[in-house]
């Protein structure tokens, strides 16, 4: 120690160490138990999300159990309602980055707060507005007079669901986001055509809802495009940003607000009351202006103090964008929640001996565990796939984001009024699509932008398109091609693979049971 003190390093001596009066530990005996409970801690996190998957499968059960009446076949409801909750876990752990995943992407909320609006909201367009679309899976797909009575029908709903939810957990895992809508559709074609032939499906209405399914990505991404040009001529591109925010945006608000409002009185709580349209819109429309209203003085405090320039506006974005994500979330549960249920609401109604028709009534207690389900799985898993829609397509701000958002709930909402189950993820894609798209067309095409542009720059010319370096222009395409054709190709093979596997597991019951 004295040599060491002696050391110099120019003309400043090595300052001793100071030594500690506290012990690291306070034997090794302890230290080695402190690693072993750091590991166990380690290894129960891994464990903990399938043990609560575990234990709502068995609250399921339960449910299923207690709320069920008939004496015989008791036993195939209870197993028809943990398969059921295991499907609604996989749809909630898939499907959840339609919902929130343009607002993460945007960065506008952080993950446990998206998660926390999707599950609350989740459940509550589920259990409000879920029937509707319910009866069309439960009763539109195939014709259970066909079957081997009602017993037939069970195996074939019940097939359906173990196929659709097995496809959905393989795609989870592998960070693909397929229709949930698909894989149970095909599922429910597979084990009908397995049971009682080509005869059995209802094709008419399976052209009906393929239509729906090709019709509902366009349609996301038109809306979408819309609702951003809208923004981009009236706000973006303007002179005074702030002061056209604090014009445009509670229209805006007030006009989404309305149509929500009046879509909730005439078509989700139509099994509580009978909402005429005309007063349902007039409803609708009083919703809207309070919401502009409301809005208004709002915005103008936010604004208040905000540069004039983009990054403002994106500011004043997040909170409009939360509440489409609230709005896209109810959507989905009203729409998705089907997806689950509407085979166990078949089973239950078949185990009755009722073959299931339009006019059947989902149980309550059904409509509960797909809810709970969906919420349950995005809690859980969703955060697997929360950024495939969200950043990996194209790059999204707090604007394009809300854009997206908006146009998915729009379009859910429509098709759930209507009883079409549409899948919410290709309408989420497609709208994401149709943001980025619009984007390479506007940069190039608007008028409004190019004068823009030269106010600000100074610039009067600009490179001419013979000019253009088209391989640079390729690789700065604000849409990746390759991701939307491995997004398309997921799409594809959805249907035909839970198509398969459910026959093939309709047989298999069917020789063990029947």
């Amino acid at each position: 120690m004295p040599l060491l003190a002696n050391i110099t390093v120019g003309e400043q001596p090595l300052a001793k160490p100071r030594p500690r009066l506290e012990k690291l530990t306070l034997d090794k005996d302890l230290d080695k138990f402190s690693l072993a409970e750091e590991a166990s801690h380690h290894v129960m996190r891994r464990l903990a999300a399938p043990g609560l998957a575990a234990l709502f499968l068995i609250l399921s059960m339960g449910f299923a159990a207690s709320y069920f009446t008939g004496a015989s076949g008791a036993a195939v409801v209870v197993a028809a309602a943990a398969v059921a909750g295991y499907m609604a876990m996989n749809i909630g752990a898939n499907d959840v980055t339609n919902n929130v995943g343009a607002a993460v992407g945007a960065k506008a909320i952080s993950m446990p707060v998206a998660l926390g609006i999707a599950a609350v909201f989740e459940i509550a367009g589920a259990l409000i507005a879920g029937r509707k679309v319910t009866l069309t899976i439960e009763a539109g797909i195939i014709d259970g007079t066909q079957l081997v009575g009602a017993e037939g029908l069970v195996w074939v709903m019940l097939s359906a669901l173990i196929s659709s939810a097995i496809w959905i957990n393989i795609a989870t895992y592998s960070r693909a986001p397929v229709s949930t809508t698909h894989s149970l559709i095909g599922g429910i074609i597979g084990a009908g055509v397995a049971a009682a032939g080509l005869s059995s499906v209802k094709w008419w209405a399976i052209a009906g809802i393929t239509a729906s399914w090709t019709i509902s990505p366009v349609l996301g991404g038109v809306i979408a495009a819309l609702f951003l040009a809208f923004l981009k001529e009236f706000v973006i591109y303007r002179d005074d940003k702030i002061s056209a925010a604090r014009r445009w945006m509670p229209v805006v608000l007030g006009v989404t607000a309305g149509s929500f409002t009046a879509y909730v009185a005439v078509f989700a709580i139509d099994h509580l009351a009978f909402v005429p349209l005309p007063t349902g819109l007039s409803i609708g429309g009083l919703a809207g202006i309070a919401c502009y209203i409301v809005s208004k003085p709002w915005i103008h405090r936010q604004s208040e103090g905000l540069e004039n320039r983009n990054q403002s506006l994106r500011k004043l974005f997040r909170l409009p964008l939360i509440f489409s994500a609230a709005l896209l979330s109810f959507a989905h549960g009203a729409n998705d929640v089907s997806n689950a249920i509407g085979p166990l609401s078949a089973i239950v109604s078949a185990v009755d001996g009722v073959i299931s028709s339009a006019d059947s009534e989902a149980p309550f207690w059904v409509l509960l565990i797909g809810a709970l389900g969906i919420s349950v799985g995005l809690l859980l898993y969703g955060p697997l796939l929360i950024r495939v829609v969200g950043e990996e397509i194209t790059r999204l701000n707090p604007m394009r984001a809300f854009c997206v958002a908006l146009a998915t709930a729009v379009t859910v909402l429509l098709a759930s009024a209507l009883g079409l189950p549409i899948s919410s993820t290709h309408t989420a894609v497609g709208a994401v699509f149709g943001v980025g798209f619009f984007r390479e067309w506007y940069t190039r095409h608007s008028q409004r932008r190019l004068e823009y542009v030269r106010r600000k720059t100074g610039q009067t010319e600009f490179m001419e398109k013979g000019e253009t370096n088209f391989a640079e222009v390729r690789r700065r395409r604000l849409v990746r091609r390759s991701h939307f054709l491995t997004i398309v190709a997921a799409w594809v093979i959805t249907v035909p693979v839970s198509a398969l596997l459910s026959a093939f597991l309709y047989l298999v019951l069917s020789g063990l049971f029947l």
